[in-house]
C-alpha cells in the first residue's frame, strides 16, 4: 500500500506525533482490511503485531465463566491494540476482536519496541494514552454493575457510532449481548424501547440513528464522561461532530 494511501487513511494517535516520527513508525506499517468479528489476539496470547485502526473499530473482550464474555473498551482511530507492550509486556490482558470491519495499521510487536526506543514523543503519546484506556476499563466497570441496559446499550451504540464517524452501525442481537455481558432477549428489550422512543431504527442487525439528541439523552452520564477523559488527556474526543476541534 502507498505511502499516500497510509497518510489519508490515518489513526489520529500517529498523527498527533511530530512529523518525523509519524513518518518513520508509517515505514514499518502495512495497511490491512479487517473483517467483522476476525479474532486479532486472545487474552493470555503472546502479542505479535500492534493495530493501529483507521476505519475499523476494535473491541477488547475478557473472557468469563460458562463461555461468556464481556467488552472492557474500544478502539477506533483514536487509539491502538497492543498498549502492554509499553509496560514491557507481551501478553495480552484481553481478546482483540473487530466490531466493525475497515482498515487499520498493522506493524509487528518486534518493529514497534524499535520505534518506543527511537521516539520519545510515541512513549508520550502512548502513556497518555494508556491512562485513558485504563478510565475507560473502570468505567465500563461501574456502569455494567449499576445501570441499566437501555442506558448501557445507548452509550455503547454511541460510543460506537463515534468511532465509525457515521449514523449507520452493523450489529446483531446476539453480538450485542456478547459485548454487553447479557442476555439476547435483553438487549432485544432494550433495543425495542430505544426504537419506540425514535431515536434509532433496527432492523436485520442494520442500525441507523434518528435522533442523536435523544439517544444521548436516553444513555448513562458515563458517555459524557468518557468524552471529557479523551478531550482533557489526549486533547480530542473520539467522534467527528461538526464544531469540535481536533477530532479523533
Amino acid at each position: 500500500m502507498s505511502s499516500n494511501s497510509l497518510v489519508i487513511n490515518t489513526n489520529h494517535l500517529l498523527a498527533a506525533l511530530p512529523r518525523n516520527d509519524y513518518e518513520q513508525l508509517l515505514e514499518s506499517c502495512v495497511e490491512i482490511e479487517l473483517a467483522f468479528a476476525e479474532m486479532l489476539c486472545r487474552s493470555g496470547d503472546p502479542i505479535l503485531h500492534v493495530y493501529f485502526p483507521t476505519t475499523s473499530i476494535i473491541s477488547l473482550i475478557t473472557p468469563m465463566d460458562n463461555n461468556r464474555n464481556l467488552e472492557i473498551g474500544l478502539v477506533g482511530r483514536e487509539g491502538m491494540f497492543g498498549l502492554p507492550l509499553i509496560l514491557a509486556v507481551n501478553v495480552a490482558s484481553s481478546s482483540a476482536v473487530v466490531q466493525r470491519a475497515g482498515l487499520a495499521l498493522r506493524i509487528s510487536a518486534p518493529l514497534f519496541l524499535l520505534e518506543l526506543e527511537k521516539s520519545a514523543a510515541l512513549n508520550q503519546e502512548l502513556q497518555r494514552y494508556l491512562f485513558v484506556m485504563m478510565s475507560q476499563i473502570a468505567q465500563t466497570a461501574g456502569c455494567n454493575l449499576f445501570h441499566v441496559l437501555e442506558a448501557r446499550l445507548a452509550r455503547w451504540l454511541l460510543n460506537a457510532l463515534d468511532r465509525a464517524q457515521s449514523d449507520h452501525l452493523y450489529a446483531t442481537h446476539a453480538f450485542l449481548a456478547n459485548m454487553l455481558g447479557v442476555r439476547r432477549v435483553g438487549i432485544t428489550k432494550a433495543a425495542i424501547s430505544l426504537q419506540k422512543s425514535e431515536f434509532i431504527i433496527y432492523k436485520r442487525g442494520n442500525i441507523k440513528v434518528l435522533n442523536r439528541a435523544g439517544l444521548e439523552a436516553a444513555s448513562c452520564g458515563c458517555y459524557r464522561t468518557e468524552k471529557k477523559i479523551y478531550e482533557r488527556i489526549l486533547g480530542c474526543i473520539p467522534s467527528a461532530q461538526v464544531g469540535q476541534t481536533r477530532p479523533c
